[in-house]
């Protein structure tokens, strides 16, 4: 979680020579990166090496807001210069593996390895929740769950550890009212 930082840039449009043969162009160093950024809020997708982006370039010398992260005048008199610059991420890029879609249907997230939602309070506001796989609650932060209202199992079982809610049976149960003893295996 570092503040946006510098990345080197190659430009991709060679130079031509007199004779028309293309000459690559240097590498341009240290352009400040393209965050999605408002105050401390923050999409993060940091440039990757490979990707292939757009670097804008200033009329004036940037290296003092470049230092001071704010208003500063122009160190030289440099002007329109390739040191100037900022590169903005994400053309002519290969597809993504891992994204947030915002689609006619909705929205989708996707990850092919793990979603990791951390706050000190998570709130799905929905009036249907459909979870397609297995649920695990784990861990310090999940000692106890609590539902209200009523649940339902179709097809499936509820255990208490090794003890089930369709299939355990009662030992010690006398004709005549008496209670019967806790459920066994």
């Amino acid at each position: 979680l570092a503040p946006v930082g510098f990345v080197d840039v190659q430009p991709l449009v060679q130079q031509l020579t007199v004779a028309n043969q293309p000459v690559s162009q240097g590498t341009i160093t240290n352009l400040p990166y393209f965050r999605l950024q408002g105050g401390s809020n923050a999409i993060i997708i940091d440039p990757q090496v490979g990707d292939i982006g757009l670097a804008c370039f200033a009329s004036r010398d940037v290296s003092g807001v470049k230092n001071v992260k704010g208003e500063s005048p122009p160190s030289s008199r440099r002007q329109y210069s390739l040191n100037d610059g900022f590169y903005i991420g994400g053309f002519l890029n290969q597809a993504p593996v891992q994204y947030i879609q915002f689609g006619q249907d909705g929205i989708k997230i996707y990850s092919p390895t793990k979603l990791t939602f951390e706050a000190p309070e998570i709130l799905i506001d929905s009036p249907t929740i459909k979870v397609t796989g297995n649920f695990e609650q784990t861990g310090t932060k999940g000692q106890h769950s609590t539902f209200s209202g009523n649940i339902f199992t179709t097809g499936g079982d509820i255990k208490a550890d090794t003890v089930s809610l369709k299939e355990h049976i009662h030992t010690g149960v006398v004709s005549g009212g008496d209670t019967s003893g806790k459920p066994v295996q």
